[in-house]
């Protein structure tokens, strides 16, 4: 038996994206001016003075002691960065509206998550202690703890970048169907929380960049959420999340309208951290499920769902299709010690969503399905970056599911593919290129054959 999820062929032509206006949040900012007389708008670090805020410098963004550069970062495809400093066309936020771009009549796959941008750079062990930050910890910041940081960075290289955990999958599986490969070309979005700040206007830009259309309408007088990466020489990363201010996402008309029209709604786990978006999760998932959509969860992060256990299967219980989750997280969902195979939580997840994903780095992969689990074997690569490995992979089974692959076994090794590929480069994002190579090299494996696996009911279409 083959597989065939029906899911319709989809065409669209989108304009200019909308953009933002300048708001400030911390002494030391970024902001907006006009260069050279052009319709465009330039990035540069803005000083509090005793008259407001002023521009540092009128050539570069440098401050006095480093470099901090405020584009897409290593992962960034060549295309996008071909000029010495970042330049980003923009418009003004508050005139922004879902008019403004022609959208499809339907969206292969929207993503419901944090927007974030992701603050990376290198400092030493000194760096850490001076601020009190414990090496290799994740914490939760305010609007003032993230200010004093990025000050205190001013004399470090770093960058910023579109990041977050559901946006590298969401550009993945956009580039992975970018073009009308053993199928049409994929329409993807994202809706999520995001500001009026400079930081949401670069947020949404680059995603349009990337061809995800970021659909949510940007929150007055809010600010961005962001996540600094701090890693020491030693290869450790310390992160600090900042929420964004107001940190929720409603369900409003324009948000029930979108997911009425998807064909697959991925929510991202790190979205229940939010207060009260549980109701908004709920609602999407109802709707989604309401108009014949497959309902996709990221477990996202282990202390995550320790915080949140109930609301995580309160959403995974009653509404969730797949479920995405690293070798921890699927342990965590399971209330099982570290002691148990990934293949135990793998098999005791898939007797209560139809389709698990449970990711175990190098030693591979497994997806479960009615109380079995298919093992996926690591694909090769010699590895640079370990970080968005697990996003990677994400996008690999999405697309494997939009394609109509006919089993499991293909479509993990497609998902390990990717993920290796990821693995194997700096950043993690999924480069345009390879993507391509990635689409092309499945299409003509996997394309007109049925590939078996070891269980007899592999099959995904059930969902």
């Amino acid at each position: 038996m083959s597989m065939s999820l029906s899911l319709p062929p989809i065409s669209t032509t989108f304009l200019s994206p909308p953009t933002f206006q300048y708001t400030h949040g911390y002494s030391k900012i970024f902001a907006f001016w006009h260069h050279r007389g052009r319709e465009r708008l330039r990035l540069a670090p803005m000083v509090k003075g005793p008259h407001g805020f002023f521009r540092v410098s009128c050539s570069s963004f440098r401050g006095e002691r480093g470099a901090a550069e405020f584009e897409s970062g290593a992962e960034e495809e060549e295309e996008e960065s071909n000029s010495d400093e970042e330049e980003v066309e923009v418009e003004t936020e508050e005139n922004w509206n879902f008019g403004s771009c022609l959208l499809p009549d339907r969206w292969d796959v929207l993503g419901l998550g944090q927007a974030m941008v992701d603050f990376s750079g290198m400092v030493d062990d000194e760096f850490l202690n001076k601020l009190g930050l414990e090496k290799g910890t994740r914490k939760v910041v305010n609007h003032e703890e993230r200010g004093r940081v990025l000050q205190a960075m001013d004399g470090c290289s770093y960058k910023a970048a579109a990041g977050g955990s559901l946006s590298n999958s969401l550009v993945a599986l956009a580039r992975l169907g970018s073009r009308p490969i053993g199928g049409p070309a994929l329409n993807v979005a994202m809706a999520g929380s995001v500001g009026s700040d400079p930081l949401g206007g670069f947020y949404r830009t680059k995603l349009h960049r990337a061809n995800v259309q970021f659909l949510s309408a940007p929150i007055k007088d809010g600010t961005t959420g962001t996540v600094i990466v701090l890693t020491t020489p030693d290869a450790h990363r310390t992160m600090l999340s900042y929420q964004g201010m107001p940190s929720t996402v409603n369900y409003d008309p324009s948000l029930a309208s979108i997911v009425s029209k998807t064909n697959i709604l991925v929510v991202e786990g790190y979205l229940f951290e939010f207060p009260d978006t549980i109701k908004t999760i709920t609602k999407a998932c109802e709707e989604a499920r309401r108009c014949g959509a497959l309902v996709a969860v990221t477990a996202s992060d282990v202390s995550c769902i320790e915080r949140h256990y109930d609301d995580f299967w309160e959403i995974i219980g009653n509404h969730a299709d797949i479920v995405f989750a690293n070798s921890d997280e699927a342990r965590a969902l399971c209330h099982f010690a570290s002691k148990e195979s990934p293949i135990s939580a793998t098999r005791y997840l898939s007797h209560f969503v139809p389709l698990i994903s449970v990711t175990d780095g190098p030693r591979g992969s497994y997806i479960g399905v009615k109380g079995e689990a298919v093992y996926i074997p690591p694909s090769p690569c010699v590895p640079v970056d370990t970080c968005g490995a697990g996003d990677a992979y994400a996008s690999g089974m999405l697309y494997g599911i939009l394609r109509g692959v006919s089993d499991l076994k293909g479509m993990g090794t497609l998902a390990s593919r990717v993920a290796a590929t990821v693995v194997g480069q700096q950043g993690t994002r999924l480069r345009v290129q390879d993507a391509v190579e990635l689409a092309e090299s499945f299409a003509f494996h996997y394309g007109s054959s049925t590939i078996r696996s070891d269980v007899g009911s592999d099959h995904i279409s059930s969902l």
